[in-house]
């Protein structure tokens, strides 16, 4: 069975289509249209910044300010190293020959001198960190650089992806810690599992035309096995967040949203069909309510414990 509605999730309404060219353009390279990816990214930071132990409120606050606007510029930088590798791949893509360097919009100087000016913004959030968090950026930007290569040299690009966008995990610890510890990378360890999860299901979008093209990836490859790999993976978050949970003595208030967090995973697991990308789509954005449930369980319990 193959998918037989072709899509794409450029959003060209409400602001972004009225601002003028090249702004537009800019826009769309730097996923502006599309929040969700900054959600995912600073989700995991907030639950990080609030399981460690240590910061008093005040500086857990301030940092959440400073990993929301860091957030935002390093997802669009991301996105900025993504298409500039994928350029020639994402035209061929139905999905993406929409995107702005893939169908020429922009030039590739254009999207460098983007990419520049976001990793400037980013540089000026970093040394408002502490120093714990500028040992760890270096791996973070490697990773950033590096995820675009692995769909060319595995069938698992969606768990570097996970490594990739889970990065805010260990660093909001680290930031509020001061240092990175078992709790810290087990917490990473449970988002690498999550996003492993949910951006297999936003690759069943492109089976297809990544088939046809010979790329690379952890939907294809479990595309017969779909909801028993996803169940998988979200159940071994589940058990890691568990465990972060019991080691870290989290107060009660912790587990209500856990269990909340879990029966919305399973439904998602319920209702996936890799065969209906539209589908695929909605369920992938499901994800940031989730993850805004488990952040709401992190804050409440650093609160009350």
């Amino acid at each position: 069975m193959s998918q037989t509605r072709a899509h794409t999730d450029i959003d060209l309404s409400g602001r972004i289509a009225r601002l003028p060219e090249p702004w537009r353009s800019y826009a769309l390279l730097a996923r502006l249209d599309r929040p969700v990816g900054t959600w995912l990214l600073l989700l995991p930071s907030v639950w990080g910044l609030f399981l460690a132990p240590g910061a008093s409120l005040q500086t857990r606050l301030i940092d959440t300010a400073l990993f929301a606007f860091g957030s935002l510029v390093m997802r669009s930088a991301g996105c900025v190293v993504n298409d500039i590798w994928d350029r020639d791949i994402d035209a061929k893509v139905a999905r993406t020959a929409g995107r702005p360097l893939a169908s020429g919009v922009l030039s590739l100087k254009q999207g460098l001198l983007l990419l520049a000016m976001l990793l400037l913004m980013g540089l000026g959030v970093l040394v408002c960190l502490p120093p714990v968090c500028w040992a760890l950026a270096p791996l973070a930007l490697l990773l950033v650089a590096l995820y675009p290569a692995a769909k060319r040299v595995t069938w698992w690009p969606q768990l570097v992806m996970g490594f990739t966008f889970g990065f805010g995990a260990p660093m909001g610890y680290a930031a509020a810690a001061g240092t990175l510890e078992g709790n810290g990378l087990l917490l990473y360890g449970a988002v690498i599992l999550w996003q492993l999860g949910f951006d297999t299901i936003y690759g069943f979008q492109d089976m297809d035309d990544d088939a046809r093209i010979g790329v690379r990836s952890t939907s294809r490859l479990m595309e017969k096995n779909a909801r028993s790999f996803i169940g998988t993976c979200y159940s071994l978050m589940i058990l890691a967040l568990a465990l972060v949970g019991i080691h870290a003595h989290l107060h009660w208030i912790f587990w209500p949203f856990l269990a909340i967090a879990t029966a919305m995973l399973l439904q998602q697991v319920r209702v996936l069909n890799p065969y209906d990308a539209p589908a695929c789509l909605k369920e992938f954005r499901r994800n940031v309510p989730i993850g805004f449930v488990l952040a709401a369980g992190f804050v409440a319990a650093r609160v009350l414990g």
